[in-house]
């Protein structure tokens, strides 16, 4: 499994919700055939509901986490 992390903490929305989809959409295959997770790092609250709504609704699983100095969002699975 191939882990890919971005690091966008001091952006804010819009600008972390469209570099995370670019990011998504340049993965979208290893993504699909789930040899890959992408990792988002935030300190940007707004991205914690506008990101995984938008993965979710593009049919990937999210799982977010809170560590001590931002969040994680995890984004893996295949398309549904």
């Amino acid at each position: 499994m191939n882990i890919i992390e971005f690091d966008i903490r001091g952006q804010m929305c819009p600008a972390t919700l469209l570099i995370a989809l670019k990011e998504i959409n340049n993965h979208g295959l290893s993504l699909e055939k789930e040899t890959a997770k992408l990792i988002f790092l935030t300190d940007n609250r707004d991205c914690l509901t506008t990101l995984p709504e938008s993965v979710t609704n593009m049919g990937y699983s999210v799982n977010v986490t809170k560590n001590e100095n931002c969040y994680s969002i995890t984004i893996s699975g295949g398309q549904q």
